[in-house]
């Protein structure tokens, strides 16, 4: 006796009855990229076997060939040979910025350059002394003339002058 052979009208009303609900399976079981092959592939193997005409449950037979496709994936994984790869340090040393980076990097600095040229003068030279000759707070002060705080107070002033220029221009 053969096995009968679905009609591909009730093959195609079962496919669209039950491809949304096989495809919600295979997201949470497999994500979102490997799903739809995956549902798919189930709907094939059904087709293969003849089993849509002549089971009893129909959705139960599919959601079996469901779960023993996802065996059979997680078979084959673990059966392959796990390749080990020797840590090479040039290989995976930083690389170079690209262009874009470099543009970016560039605007900023002009950015950065047209801000401080912009500052209050006392403001200014208390930045540039602290952030390009790298002077202590109280070597500032006395450089100047002023207290500790006041060095203090401009540098707090400058950065967040930097920071509106920044924001302001993205």
């Amino acid at each position: 006796m053969t096995a009968p052979v679905p009609t591909p009208a009730s093959f195609d009303a079962f496919y669209r009855a039950e491809h949304p609900r096989v495809l919600r399976y295979f997201r949470r079981k497999a994500g979102r990229d490997a799903a739809p092959d995956l549902a798919q592939e189930v709907f094939a193997r059904l087709l293969r076997s003849g089993a849509l005409e002549r089971a009893d449950c129909p959705q139960a037979y599919l959601t079996r060939i469901a779960r023993n496709l996802l065996i059979d994936i997680a078979r084959r994984k673990r059966s392959r040979p796990t390749a080990f790869y020797s840590l090479d340090e040039e290989r995976d040393a930083v690389s170079c910025a690209d262009q874009a980076w470099r543009i970016e990097a560039a605007d900023l600095s002009h950015l950065y350059r047209r801000t401080v040229r912009a500052m209050p003068p006392k403001t200014r030279r208390v930045f540039l002394m602290r952030r390009v000759r790298r002077m202590s707070y109280k070597d500032i002060a006395a450089a100047l003339g002023i207290t500790v705080a006041t060095v203090d107070y401009h540098l707090v002033r400058a950065l967040a002058l930097c920071r509106a220029a920044v924001a302001a221009q993205w």
